[in-house]
């Protein structure tokens, strides 16, 4: 099993799916253990537009831990066979490990909009 989650520099998920600065790929054993953490860069833009979800999925990713996330992005990832839970926060390894124990709860509720962070102005509905 392979767990995407959007991190900041800091290796703290990043509130914000779109704009994260990195992904971590985090690669688990049958005996539900990290054997290996990958790091790519993100595009830095929507989730529901960007080709994140193909490239995850290409990865083998079928998980993806999420601050706030549209239902836009929601929709690309289940689209690409990831389930997405919704509602994380703090550091991406204990998330994982929460997440391997059961004890990591998906709060429900994903962003239905955010300011564009490029001009602070319009704001854009990730509903699609």
């Amino acid at each position: 099993m392979k767990i995407a989650v959007p991190v900041k520099s800091n290796q703290q998920i990043d509130d914000h799916f779109g704009h994260c600065e990195f992904y971590n790929i985090y690669s688990i054993s049958e005996q539900n253990e990290i054997t290996d953490i990958q790091t790519i860069k993100s595009q830095q833009g929507c989730g529901c537009k960007s080709n994140i979800a193909s490239t995850l999925a290409q990865s083998g990713v079928t998980i993806m831990l999420a601050g706030g996330i549209g239902n836009g992005a929601i929709n690309v990832l289940e689209n690409s066979g990831i389930q997405t839970i919704k509602g994380c926060s703090g550091d991406s390894k204990d998330l994982v490990s929460q997440y391997i124990k059961g004890t990591l709860i998906d709060s429900g509720s994903s962003c239905q909009q955010h300011k564009d962070h490029h001009s602070g102005e319009s704001v854009h509905i990730c509903n699609h």
